[in-house]
Order: structure tokens, then sequence, then C-alpha cells
């Protein structure tokens, strides 16, 4: 059984370009997979990510407070 909203947004997936139906995909794969008690495996670029950010922290690199609120503001639309 779907709900309204998931069968509206997959109508509209249909329209999308195939690189965006992938990512979709990946992300609803990581959500089944937690949604069923599965360990979630992150990809290798990923696993890139997370190797440089826990490089960064060990180094004492962190964003300044003018920093992440620009980002902030960047993601509101501000």
């Amino acid at each position: 059984m779907k709900t309204k909203p998931l069968a509206d947004i997959l109508e509209r997936v249909e329209s999308w370009p195939s690189h965006l139906q992938d990512e979709l995909a990946a992300f609803a794969r990581e959500l089944d997979a937690g949604a069923n008690g599965r360990d979630y495996q992150p990809t290798p670029e990923q696993l890139a990510g997370i190797d440089r950010g826990l490089r960064d922290a060990a180094e004492g690199r962190f964003a300044s407070d003018a920093q992440v609120d620009a980002a902030f503001a960047k993601f509101r639309g501000q």
C-alpha cells in the first residue's frame, strides 16, 4: 500500500533525469536498510568523506562561526 504523498512523488519522479532517479533509489535503499534492521553500508565516496572529516578534526580544522552562519543562511535562502 502506498500513501498519497508517496504515490504523487513517484509519479513525478518518472519525468526526472536518470541520474536523479538513481540518486533517489540509492537514498531509498538506505532508508529501507534502516527500516529493516540492517546496518548502514556507506559507499566508497561516503567513506572517503568521513575520512577527510576525521583528518580535518584531528588537525583542528573547523569552520568558524561566521562560516557556519553563512552556510545556514545560504541553505535557508537568506
